[in-house]
């Protein structure tokens, strides 16, 4: 490495760190990565997309932050490493059944030799000598046992096989969850939203608000139309909210048919303004169902807004954005509450 380089790395780093506590940023291999580039200029869009996320944030939220090195910073490798994932639990999948469907095969086996071999013993219509009835019969009886073993041995290995596949699985289901994106909606998931309200709690969170949004009669749309009519209310109500979002705030899936919306340096009155533009926008979605050729109109949200309070605790805060909610669908549903 030059001199030069050498140089211009230390003064990149003596920017980063700086920028890196004034945020409250993590100090692991990836932020680094990223603030360095940041500091050095190097990516002008990058620049631009997180000046805009700290623009109306006091930290660097972890979640989009990741977003911005996997764009910008993560190489080709690392990048697909995602996509690659998907392909392994659907390879899991496949070879998962295929094991328990040869292993079927290999019980059924067992069974249908066992049974030939029962017929085997009844030779008394053969008319064969004692000494060649005796003389097959040991014949067929080692073979028998030498097969039964080999089969038991590749159904044990087959089973063994099969566990180390869930073990895989269960791994991978593991690691997915630690993605930061729904994969149906969109939308930034349950494990971004705890992981970036957690920074903002950690620091002043004046202005913080939260939008806590429930699709109302959502199981309807699952028992009169389907699961997959259902997904794809999902879906449109994702997009819809990721739409609507604005000044620095978030929209995140937070399970089922629940969203919450981060909304930070913001007041009550502005957040809940916000919740009622969603509402009206969410109110005027139509689906066509591909099956029966009608049309689904009845989509609406209700909501429950909340500022965060100095000292609260993060249950208490969600808390309070539910009951909030919980009483929107008391009065009717298709509403924003508290009424200011």
């Amino acid at each position: 490495m030059s001199s030069n380089l050498l140089i211009r790395s230390a003064e990149n780093l003596k920017k980063a760190v700086p920028l890196m506590m004034k945020y409250k940023v993590p100090t692991t291999p990836l932020n680094y990565a990223l603030w360095y580039t940041y500091v050095s200029d190097e990516l002008p869009l990058l620049n631009e997309k997180l000046d805009s996320l700290l623009e109306n944030s006091e930290v660097c939220p972890p979640a989009q932050a990741n977003v911005l090195y996997r764009e910008f910073v993560a190489d080709q490798t690392e990048s697909e490493t995602w996509a690659m994932r998907n392909s392994i639990d659907k390879m899991l999948i496949q070879l998962g059944q295929s094991l328990t469907d040869t292993c079927k095969d290999t019980n059924d086996f067992q069974k249908s030799f066992a049974q030939t071999f029962d017929d085997i013993n009844n030779v008394d219509d053969n008319g064969l000598s004692v000494e060649e009835v005796i003389g097959l019969l040991k014949k067929l009886q080692g073979d028998s046992k030498n097969i039964q073993r080999s089969t038991s041995f590749f159904s044990a290995s087959l089973e063994s096989a099969r566990g180390e596949i869930a073990s895989l699985k269960a791994q991978l289901e593991k690691s997915q969850k630690q993605a930061l994106y729904d994969s149906l909606t969109g939308l930034l998931n349950r494990h971004a939203f705890d992981s970036e309200i957690s920074v903002f709690l950690d620091s002043k969170a004046d202005g913080l608000c939260l939008i806590l949004a429930d699709i109302d009669h959502f199981k309807m749309f699952n028992d009169q139309w389907g699961h997959l009519l259902g997904d794809q209310v999902l879906k449109a109500v994702g997009r819809k909210l990721n739409d609507c979002m604005r000044e620095g705030s978030t929209a995140y899936r937070f399970g089922g048919e629940e969203f919450v919306i981060l909304v930070p340096k913001s007041k009550l009155r502005i957040a809940r303004h916000m919740a009622e533009t969603i509402r009206k926008m969410i109110e005027k979605l139509s689906l066509k169902d591909k099956r029966s050729g009608q049309t689904i109109k009845n989509i609406t949200l209700s909501f429950g807004v909340v500022e965060f309070q100095q000292e609260e605790s993060l249950t208490s805060f969600i808390a309070r954005a539910d009951k909030y909610l919980y009483e929107a669908k008391r009065l009717g549903r298709n509403r924003v509450l508290p009424m200011l």
